[in-house]
């Protein structure tokens, strides 16, 4: 797979050339400053000596829960925006250099290597006066609920990714790349295409970029879970609204309690009943999803077995990324 060129690519030119997605010019860093923070977040932005002054410019394109965005700054700056905390950050530079130091990790960003920052890491970083990136931002809860449908799990940790990112060479992240940069040719995409286009990101980049589930990920895909645990899984699926317990689990596989809870725990990473919970707080999400704004959260959450109600927020927000009276909301 040949590298990718990409201040000619179609991408680039059509984020560069279209004036609609130009969000702001300025050289004025107070402007510079609030205008990159109204997209990202409020950080600080320190312009070097050696510059006199900026010339700036960024464009945007949102795509719901993924943005991508080209933003240069015209200057030697330092950006400090501590930590990002709600959304993954993808910078891939088109030309000029960025130094950056995650969690007290460096890495030297040029021309084909990358950087990925995580939400929970404290980050510092400074531009050369020629460095102009292409910015992935992607939601932290789309994310992670991304890892943690692929798992069929929840997620009790942080998804943390590897920073450096060979996103020119790598050829699923360029097919991705390349296809992104046909639809935006075409104009603006209807907002029906939104959730396939934020799937293709999220998935590609769970696939390619070494990150904390990554073996898990993996493991998933090539082990087989035994029959017993496939047949409890299905119980569960089909009867979760019912009153269950590990007993009844164990003598419906045929199966010791131990050898059950070994079994969930080797292939799934979680017990039965953490399986169970999983399930019911997404038969909860359902049903907050259908009703009308006049549901009570409570009396759903109750009747799929969750007595109470400041767990069940915690495990749902967990789950989902969101309060469950969010979902209620947004439905």
């Amino acid at each position: 797979m040949p590298s990718l060129s990409y201040p000619q690519s179609s991408l680039a030119l059509s984020l560069l050339n279209n004036n609609e997605r130009l969000l702001f010019s300025s050289r004025e860093r107070e402007e510079v400053e609030g205008k990159v923070s109204s997209v990202f977040k409020p950080h600080s932005l320190e312009i070097d000596k050696r510059s006199t002054r900026l010339d700036s410019r960024l464009h945007h394109v949102p795509l719901g829960q993924v943005s991508f965005n080209r933003l240069k700054y015209g200057g030697e700056v330092r950006i400090q925006p501590e930590r990002l905390e709600d959304f993954f950050l993808i910078q891939m530079p088109l030309r000029g250099e960025a130094h950056i130091i995650s969690d007290g990790q460096p890495l030297r960003s040029v021309a084909g290597i990358g950087s990925v920052l995580n939400p929970t890491q404290l980050l510092d970083m400074r531009w050369s006066s020629a460095c102009d990136q292409l910015i992935l931002r992607i939601e932290r809860q789309a994310l992670e609920q991304t890892c943690s449908s692929y798992l069929g799990r929840p997620i009790k940790k942080h998804l943390v990714f590897e920073i450096g990112l060979s996103w020119q060479s790598n050829p699923h992240w360029y097919s991705m790349m390349t296809y992104l940069s046909q639809v935006l040719d075409q104009g603006p995409p209807s907002p029906l295409l939104y959730p396939q286009l934020e799937q293709l990101v999220l998935g590609t980049l769970l696939s390619v970029q070494p990150h904390s589930y990554s073996q898990a990920l993996l493991n998933s895909e090539q082990r087989l879970a035994p029959r017993h645990v496939k047949r409890v899984e299905e119980y569960i699926q089909d009867h979760a609204d019912e009153a269950i317990t590990p007993a009844m689990l164990a003598n419906l596989a045929g199966v010791s309690l131990r050898t059950l809870y070994a079994g969930f725990k080797d292939f799934r990473g979680v017990s039965p009943m953490e399986y169970l919970r999983s399930i019911r707080l997404k038969r909860v999400r359902e049903e907050l999803c259908l009703q009308g704004p006049n549901c009570s959260v409570t009396d759903i959450a109750t009747r799929w077995g969750f007595g109470h109600m400041g767990r069940f927020s915690q495990e749902y927000r967990r789950l989902f990324g969101e309060n469950p009276s969010e979902t209620k909301r947004k439905s």
